[in-house]
């Protein structure tokens, strides 16, 4: 039987909206969807309603499954001719495990193709009014995950990313935040630097608490902050304030 083709899909950062035509296509057409914990229900419901739908997602401490039993999946139900999704929130390429379950499947002969997504980064910074670059204050940026895939992975060169790039934003870090900001400040990165915490981006339920990298971990600790959450690091956070107070002063004009 010729194999079924293996889409490794981006569903984007949350809003269901976000995702890209290619993708929305290739869910409405799946025999069988593997989707992660932060994908909308919204969008499985643009699925067809004959395809089978598989939950394998992964929160902190607790995997619906391992990473090996779900490659073992989308080989399986590629080889009986199916159309496949692997439907991931954000892009797939960016700390999406994309590459491993591609890697998988062109060992076992699989077609396979990767149909980008928004990532986390630019989509949470977007939504919050943080452009991750802006002519004069930040001419790049670098993303980064704050935790490790085990006890012997190195950490991230925080001595380099303290100082090589104007805006860092730092995936999976609430957990380990007080740690991060520490090496960032040890590596003589500013205490006043502006930064952020962006949580459930995109959504309904998103909130944004802002403050200074010396003080963002009492700041989160004190607010609660949660995963699904983004950590945002630098001086293009101001822009964010300064859109507010603007938007503040036309409302108060017209009104």
């Amino acid at each position: 039987m010729k194999p079924g083709l293996v889409s490794i899909v981006g569903a984007g950062p949350g809003d269901p909206e976000l995702i890209a035509v290619k993708a929305l296509r290739r869910l409405q057409q799946a025999d069988v969807i593997l989707y992660d914990r932060l994908v909308s229900p919204q969008l499985l419901e643009e699925a067809s309603s004959s395809s089978r739908r598989i939950y394998c997602g992964k929160a902190p401490g607790r995997h619906a499954m391992s990473q090996e039993q779900i490659n073992a999946l989308l080989v399986r139900f590629a080889s009986q001719g199916l159309a496949v999704v692997r439907l991931k929130g954000g892009d797939p390429l960016v700390f999406g495990r994309g590459g491993e379950e591609a890697l998988e499947l062109a060992r076992h002969g699989i077609p396979w193709e990767l149909v980008p997504g928004v990532t986390s980064a630019s989509g949470a910074a977007a939504a919050e009014g943080i452009p991750l670059t802006h002519r004069g204050v930040s001419a790049s940026f670098a993303c980064v995950s704050g935790t490790r895939a085990s006890a012997d992975s190195p950490e991230p060169r925080w001595d380099l990313l303290a100082h090589g790039v104007d805006t860092l934003v730092v995936y999976m870090g609430i957990s380990r935040l007080e740690a991060i900001a520490a090496e960032l400040l040890r590596h003589g990165k500013p205490a006043g630097t502006p930064a952020a915490i962006v949580e459930r981006a995109t959504t309904a339920g998103s909130r944004t608490l802002v403050g200074t990298l010396a003080g963002l971990p009492a700041l989160a600790a004190s607010a609660g902050a949660a995963n699904p959450a983004l950590i945002v690091i630098g001086e293009v956070v101001l822009i964010r304030e300064r859109l507010q107070a603007l938007s503040a002063q036309l409302e108060s004009t017209a009104g």
